[in-house]
């Protein structure tokens, strides 16, 4: 039986209302969620469905109003090293370099400064930026700055991989390379993975299931299992199948954004 690493049960989002003559903002409602080990999960949805407010709360950066977050069966409280995170900011310190970038989480764990920068050599090589150890955030594109930032969490080992739109910032060609990078990764090393877009063609490409949230209150709308079969790279995306699923998830998204723009 495989082993479930994540489940978000229930769950609901309010934001209170700054004055009385506003409404309290439903944001999440009824989220019901689960990822099983070694499983690489896509959530999309129409821009403000509550798909970011879900990942921070999951993350322990938000509290939920309602419901119960479980890592391995035990609940989510706060931040932890057992969720790493990747968003679509870099967050690099710009005064180090690659390597002292990826090693940071591990001094902050005072691990000994031979093994640290072993286990940074190694994700750098991971990543494909072997020969960039000593180079500055400004010496490297977009493309380069999100490898060192997921190589970064990746080198923190944890339990699952949260990541929040992270290409987003990137061009279309450079966006591709770093999709098959990803897949590459988690087919190598087995993370754990919760990915949210609004790209559908990413979500397909990289996930064994796909979650379809609703506009607000974001909501479940269907779960998706993606059974296309070979190497997950930029050739599927011609897939009969694909070309099917991605039909499919853009009529339940073209329907959500009608509905919203009649107030249904």
């Amino acid at each position: 039986m495989e082993k479930m690493k994540l489940k978000v049960s229930n769950l609901q989002k309010i934001f209170p209302a700054a004055n009385k003559k506003e409404k309290d903002l439903v944001a999440l409602k009824d989220i019901n969620l689960e990822v099983k080990e070694s499983e690489f999960v896509v959530m999309v949805g129409p821009s403000g469905c509550g798909k970011s407010t879900l990942i921070n709360i999951i993350g322990g950066l938000e509290e939920a109003t309602a419901g119960s977050v479980e890592i391995d069966g035990m609940p989510v409280t706060g931040p932890g090293a057992d969720r790493g995170m990747v968003f679509q900011g870099y967050s690099l310190f710009p005064w180090l370099t690659v390597q002292k970038n990826i090693e940071f989480g591990l001094k902050m764990k005072k691990m000994p400064k031979a093994e640290r920068a072993a286990v940074a050599k190694e994700f750098i090589q991971l990543v494909g930026l072997a020969g960039f150890e000593n180079a500055l955030p400004k010496q490297l594109s977009g493309g380069m700055k999100q490898r060192v930032a997921i190589a970064r969490t990746l080198a923190n080992h944890p339990q699952i991989l949260l990541m929040d739109e992270p290409f987003g910032a990137l061009d279309a060609q450079t966006r591709v390379v770093m999709q098959e990078l990803l897949a590459k990764i988690s087919r190598e090393t087995g993370n754990t993975v919760l990915f949210i877009t609004h790209d559908i063609d990413e979500a397909i490409l990289l996930a064994d299931r796909i979650y379809v949230m609703s506009r607000r209150p974001g909501t479940i709308r269907e779960v998706l299992p993606v059974t296309i079969e070979g190497e997950r790279n930029h050739e599927i995306l011609v897939h009969p199948e694909f070309l099917k699923m991605k039909r499919k998830i853009m009529e339940m998204l073209w329907q959500e954004s009608q509905d919203a723009a009649l107030d249904k």
